[in-house]
């Protein structure tokens, strides 16, 4: 574990930030020798951190003892070149349990996804995540979606928790996190951290640059890292010849591809894996596999990126 802060580490990334799929073997169990291969992989390619057993990472499908072996393996796989961090979620005492486990299983930090089927209310949500936070010394990033979506004022109460480091928006209402952002930046002295992490989020990452969100979530760089490198490098450099031909011929041919079939955001992206890199099974339950068609579709868009950087160089 690096002696730098994690929100330092995170704060600056040289490149996409990188949430593996969590392999399955034939009999359906976790392959975790496929796993480390994945996650050493994507380290070498060039991400930023590693988010384990996340929403791609199907934590939702992980029994206990699986989530700890996969976020165990990923720490190794990483040997401290990137920061490792880990998924939690469920209701409070289940979360706070797989944020120890994450804690013993060497992690550097936690995403801490909404809670299980419940719409609490802004105190109870904020008791929450502060229970989380309490409950080790990890700092925890709060991931914004679904039924877990804030008030400006609820996000100051998190930014000026101990241990709260940052919020990932999954909403995509830029009205609310400008309003958020500004609210924080007024009312909580010190830094604190903004990710995009709408599905393939460098669609809308322009914008969130420009109200102050730097950092994004990128579900391309799984399957095809040198892409998401390529958009990455474009958007740091100001080069809007090369994003916008990424933007135009990949990623939103992707995103309308992805929007035809329910849990696509996963499971698709798990099918890019098994095209482009290791065999990293199915998804389980209760998601299920993209039609063979949109599988074919997803293998001719990807030689087209793959094309799309040649007519770049």
């Amino acid at each position: 574990m690096s002696s730098v802060p994690l929100a330092a580490r995170l704060g600056a990334p040289g490149g996409p930030l990188f949430f593996p799929v969590t392999a399955y073997g034939p009999d359906g169990s976790v392959d975790l020798d496929t796993y480390r291969t994945h996650v050493r992989q994507g380290v070498e390619a060039g991400a930023a951190a590693v988010f384990a057993c996340c929403g791609t990472g199907e934590f939702h499908a992980l029994t206990p003892q699986e989530f700890a072996a996969c976020v165990r393996t990923a720490v190794e796989a990483a040997d401290g070149r990137v920061p490792v961090l880990a998924g939690t979620g469920y209701g409070t005492a289940l979360a706070t349990h797989f944020a120890r486990l994450a804690e013993d299983a060497g992690a550097d930090g936690l995403l801490a996804m909404p809670p299980y089927l419940v719409v609490a209310g802004q105190e109870g949500l904020l008791r929450h995540y502060r229970e989380i936070a309490a409950a080790t010394a990890l700092p925890v990033i709060v991931y914004q979606r679904d039924n877990a979506v804030f008030t400006p004022q609820t996000v100051v109460g998190l930014a000026r928790t101990h241990g709260v480091i940052g919020l990932k928006d999954g909403l995509g209402d830029l009205d609310l996190m400008q309003r958020t952002v500004s609210a924080v930046r007024t009312e909580v002295p010190g830094p604190f951290l903004y990710f995009n992490g709408l599905p393939t989020a460098e669609l809308t990452q322009r914008a969130y640059r420009a109200i102050g969100v730097p950092l994004y979530s990128s579900a391309v760089f799984c399957f095809a890292p040198e892409i998401a490198l390529a958009f990455h490098r474009a958007l740091r450099d100001g080069d809007r010849a090369s994003a916008d031909r990424l933007l135009d011929g990949f990623y939103r041919p992707f995103a309308e591809l992805r929007a035809r079939g329910r849990g696509y955001a996963v499971s698709l992206v798990k099918a890019g894996v098994r095209l482009c890199g290791p065999d990293v099974g199915p998804v389980r339950p209760p998601l299920q596999e993209p039609a063979e068609d949109h599988v074919k579709q997803l293998a001719r868009l990807i030689e087209r990126g793959q094309a799309l950087l040649e007519e770049g160089k």
